[in-house]
């Protein structure tokens, strides 16, 4: 603290000198004096242009009108400080006894640039002394060097202007309306600053307290409290800090209600913060270590109606912060990150939203971050207690779904929301046992189905809206669904009546397992080997599902049997188009009819088939009787042709052999 000694010593004798001078020297004398004191002291030209009185009493002092210290050599404004009045009072019995007492500082007006240049060289960084500081072995004649005490009573600025510019960062802020009071009884007491004005705009205030300022003049650690306000945002701190590079423990809360002002008041812009997600606030433990990187325990974040709470650590070496946590949330609504909503457009308008999605917060960090939570509301699915691990690189967020209640069932695999480039949303999802009434009505605003189901499918889609995500969907996947209900059809009904009306409001067909593979392409979804199976009837199916469009293009063929002896089964091809919200049924009447035409084909070639069966055989039984009475054989009954004829050659022979013979 070496260099605040020699500047209170250099006050300290300026006060010395201008009461000495109210006897000794001419006024315009002072000034001059004092000028050489500083240049000596510090090798800054100081200038005092205006009227310099001197006092005794009740303080002796000095008043310095018109005061301008130089910059440093390497800045292009050639003035660090210029104020309006400088007024200093001390204690005379103090200074008797060795002490440095300042009763009174007053900075009227003044004008301060802090600069630091693009090598990092900082202007308020001054060499005291005309020559290099003496060796520590080597004694100084500094006068203020053996002073017991320092105390500052009172230091106030007002109507003050103070800028700051660092090249190598690309800062410029100015604060203006700059008013404040410092009291420092004493380097090993409590001391408090209180600063209050505005900048760029935006109003502020600031409050400090150290508990032992001189131990953090001389880079030690000390109790701290601060406060402030600032554009609308408040922070707190109370703990310790200090040391070099600054270091600090304590706790923390920040209460942010909106982004814009914050960046306004830093000179910045940017995009605000997401509807729903204002006001952010934060409190926990938090500590910042000499290297540079910032913990955080026993940590709450509430963001709008978002809260979270856990243990963070987050390093700023890196090309972006890169935070780890550990948290845990109460009911969480991410509604306002992805644009909200279960795909309804603007004003109830049908179809996905195109609204853009907010992915752009995605590349503000890079993250590990494991979560659970009692229940997390997207805007396309709500799900229920879940745990998960988050991954974010460079914009990438992969969302690794380790438990995850959904609909009544599970789901696990992989969840990837990219912010690179025009965004994209991927995944590889295994679903178990998942209620399908719920969760076709929140995916897609359909309630046909009914039951449960498991399902697995990998995909991607990619664009800055729900619209386009789902425009372009690609991937495969397939469904395994146990027994259910399809709510508004009754193909049971229709089979047996052909009638339209069965697939009205309250029909419905129940079945046992449906299964089938699909592939997606475009937005477009394609399935070839859809297999329904019920009692006594069993549905094929085949056709296209415009994800994009929200629209049927499907063909179902049920197939009922009528006759569980013969195995007979009527078939009626049904054609399902048009908006998923409002499709429509309709009979394949083509198919139908090309149906009945291979019917009555095969009807007429059994009948053809029978005629020539029937034809054949009375052609053989006439054949037989004109051979017969040829032959001159008579059948027995049961006899074939063929057999009475070998029997009737068998008597010739055996009457030809007696008459040979010679027997009767």
């Amino acid at each position: 603290m070496r260099w605040l000694v020699r500047l209170l010593g250099v006050v300290v004798s300026l006060a010395l000198l201008a009461g000495l001078a109210l006897f000794l020297i001419p006024t315009e004398r002072i000034a001059g004096l004092v000028a050489q004191r500083f240049a000596a002291e510090t090798g800054r030209e100081l200038v005092i242009e205006g009227v310099v009185r001197p006092s005794i009493y009740p303080l002796i002092g000095v008043r310095m009108e018109e005061v301008r210290l130089a910059n440093a050599d390497w800045s292009d404004a050639p003035t660090m400080v210029r104020a309006e009045v400088v007024d200093v009072g001390l204690d005379v019995a103090a200074l008797w006894a060795g002490d440095i007492v300042i009763r009174r500082l007053e900075l009227r007006a003044p004008d301060v640039l802090l600069e630091r240049n693009a090598a990092g060289q900082e202007n308020w960084a001054i060499s005291w002394g005309a020559v290099s500081d003496p060796a520590p072995d080597e004694p100084t004649s500094d006068a203020p060097a053996p002073a017991r005490t320092l105390a500052l009573d009172l230091a106030e600025i007002s109507d003050g202007r103070l800028r700051f510019r660092d090249a190598g960062a690309g800062i410029d802020m100015v604060a203006e309306a700059v008013a404040g009071t410092l009291r420092l009884p004493a380097l090993d007491r409590e001391a408090s600053l209180r600063l209050s004005g505005r900048m760029n705009g935006q109003p502020f205030t600031v409050q400090a307290q150290a508990g032992q300022p001189g131990a953090l003049l001389d880079g030690r650690v000390s109790a701290v409290a601060l406060s402030g306000e600032a554009a609308g945002a408040s922070f707190g701190f109370d703990g310790r800090a200090g040391g070099t590079p600054l270091a600090l423990e304590g706790q923390v809360d920040l209460d942010l209600p909106a982004l814009g002002p914050v960046l306004a008041f830093l000179g910045q812009s940017g995009a605000d913060l997401p509807q729903g997600v204002a006001p952010l606030r934060f409190s926990g433990a938090v500590t910042r270590a000499a290297s540079g990187t910032i913990h955080a325990r026993e940590a709450r974040l509430r963001a709008g109606a978002n809260a979270l709470s856990g243990a963070a650590d987050l390093r700023l070496d890196g090309a972006r912060p890169q935070l780890t946590a550990q948290l845990s949330a109460e009911a969480l609504d991410l509604r306002p990150l992805t644009g909200g909503g279960n795909g309804a457009g603007h004003n109830g308008a049908p179809g996905w939203s195109r609204a853009p999605l907010n992915l752009a917060a995605l590349g503000a960090l890079d993250a590990d971050v494991t979560l659970s939570a009692p229940s997390i509301e997207t805007g396309a699915v709500r799900l229920g207690p879940t745990r998960l691990g988050l991954r974010i690189n460079n914009a990438r967020a992969v969302f690794d779904l380790r438990e995850v209640r959904l609909f009544d069932g599970g789901l696990s695999g992989e969840f990837v929301l990219n912010g690179r480039g025009g965004g994209s949303v991927g995944g590889d999802l295994r679903a178990s046992d998942v209620a399908l009434l719920p969760l076709l009505r929140d995916l897609a605003g359909v309630e046909r189905l009914q039951g449960q189901g498991s399902a697995q499918v990998r995909f991607l889609g990619v664009g800055n809206s729900m619209h386009a995500i789902m425009s372009s969907l690609s991937g495969e996947g397939r469904i395994d669904l146990g027994q259910g209900e399809i709510l508004g059809l009754d193909l049971a009904g229709m089979l047996r009546t052909l009638d339209m009306s069965y697939m009205g409001e309250g029909a419905r067909t129940v079945y046992d397992r449906v299964t089938g593979s699909f592939t997606m392409d475009g937005g477009v979804l394609r399935n070839d080997d859809l297999r329904l199976e019920a009692s006594r009837l069993s549905v094929s199916g085949r056709g296209t599902v415009g994800i994009g469009e929200r629209v049927l293009n499907y063909r179902v063929v049920p197939e009922a049997m009528r006759d569980p002896e013969t195995g007979d089964a009527l078939r009626v091809p049904l054609l399902i188009t048009g908006p998923w919200d409002a499709p429509r049924f309709r009979l394949d009447l083509e198919a139908l009819a090309e149906e009945r035409l291979r019917e009555e084909a095969a009807r007429l070639e059994e009948l053809a088939r029978e005629e020539a069966r029937r034809r054949e055989e009375e052609l053989r039984e006439r054949a037989e009787r004109e051979l017969q009475d040829r032959l001159g054989v008579e059948r027995e009954e049961g006899e074939s042709l063929e057999d009475a004829a070998r029997r009737r050659l068998q008597d010739e022979i055996g009457r030809g052999l007696g008459r040979l013979l010679g027997s009767d």
